[in-house]
């Protein structure tokens, strides 16, 4: 965020506000600062955050508004929330529902739509019960937008094509990444580490490119026994 922040001040010569959107649902992880220091020189960069769970408490609201970012918001809680296919489902339908009563445009709900879809994905066994239920829905409303349902089912199908074959290189990239933050946070990688990464899945090695933001050891990180 810092980076973004200066190289924007200096490309545009404007003042620049950072927000930071926290989507997790750990209640106590709310950075507000990031500050180095070297050799007497220090810099603290301080910004706000948005916590989505915090609104959770105010659901009501958020199904009540009009602006676009409310059925992105609960998009999002609920991706984080349910776990459950069949619930994951209902709501995901729930949620395109309010997308074609809200009266947005054609564009508004064609992009919303993909957006919700991503978030919410669900078992591959309930995505026909979706696709039949936004059909419906489409009817009722005599808004037949969404031969967008068609179109992502398309380009599902050519994702997963193509994922099989990038699969290998992106987890070298991941992995690679990953070396390189670990370089730069704790120093040169022990015996130890090394395999541990060698070894690791794809699932392991995302977690771990999270989590080495808030790491305060290499231990702590890879979960050395």
């Amino acid at each position: 965020m810092y980076t973004y922040q200066y190289r924007l001040r200096d490309r545009y010569g404007v003042d620049v506000v950072s927000l930071a959107v926290l989507a997790d649902i750990r209640d106590s992880f709310r950075p507000t600062t990031f500050r180095y220091q070297r050799w007497g020189c220090e810099l603290t960069f301080t910004f706000p955050t948005a916590k989505l769970m915090d609104w959770e408490a105010n659901w009501t609201k958020l199904e009540a508004s009009d602006n676009v970012f409310a059925l992105v918001v609960m998009a999002q809680i609920y991706a984080k929330r349910l776990k459950d296919g069949a619930t994951r489902k209902d709501v995901k339908i729930a949620l395109i529902r309010l997308l074609y009563e809200r009266g947005y445009s054609r564009e508004q709900i064609v992009r919303l739509f993909n957006i919700i879809d991503w978030m919410l994905q669900l078992p591959r066994a309930l995505e026909s019960e979706f696709v039949q239920a936004v059909y419906a829905i489409q009817e009722e409303k005599h808004m037949p937008y969404v031969n967008t349902v068609e179109r992502f089912e398309r380009e599902k199908e050519r994702q997963e094509g193509r994922q099989e074959g990038r699969q290998e290189g992106r987890h070298e990239g991941v992995e690679g990444t990953l070396r390189k933050q670990i370089a730069l946070k704790f120093g040169e990688m022990p015996d130890w580490a090394d395999q541990r990464l060698t070894l690791a899945s794809d699932t392991q090695l995302d977690e771990w490119v999270v989590q080495i933001l808030t790491a305060d050891s290499l231990e702590t990180l890879l979960n050395k026994q």
